[in-house]
């Protein structure tokens, strides 16, 4: 038995290696079988790209992947205002992806890039063209 849980921990830890050395980003998440939290939040702070490759999407993953490029949000299977949030901060064009733009989203996105009033759904307030 002992035998069995050492192989385990080593399978573990040689695919944390891959996915926390990989150079690559963190696209080695792609080829990791046996996906851990850890591994995810690794891979998702290198990339957040890598969240594509996350097969049980948390929401604290979600956050991480959207703080290292709000692009991310585009594969975010459950958005919540708080990711939403922390994407448009880190790049206003993540807006485009939001499915329920709020004025607090939108004025948060114009704030980081005024080319983000494009993607504004609702009215254009006077306050958001100001702010872009």
């Amino acid at each position: 038995m002992a035998d069995y849980i050492t192989d385990i921990i080593d399978r573990y830890e040689a695919e944390l290696q891959k996915v926390q050395k990989s150079q690559k980003y963190g696209w080695a998440l792609q080829v990791v079988k046996e996906q851990t939290p850890e591994l995810c939040l690794a891979a998702v702070k290198q990339d957040g790209w890598a969240l594509e490759y996350v097969k049980e999407q948390t929401p604290e993953l979600c956050l991480a992947a959207v703080k290292r490029d709000g692009g991310a949000l585009q594969v975010v299977k459950e958005q919540t205002p708080e990711i939403c949030l922390a994407a448009v901060q880190q790049c206003g064009w993540a807006l485009e992806y939001v499915k329920e733009q709020t004025p607090e989203l939108c004025l948060a996105a114009v704030q980081n890039n005024g080319w983000a009033l494009v993607f504004v759904v609702k009215a254009q307030t006077q306050e958001l063209c100001l702010a872009a």
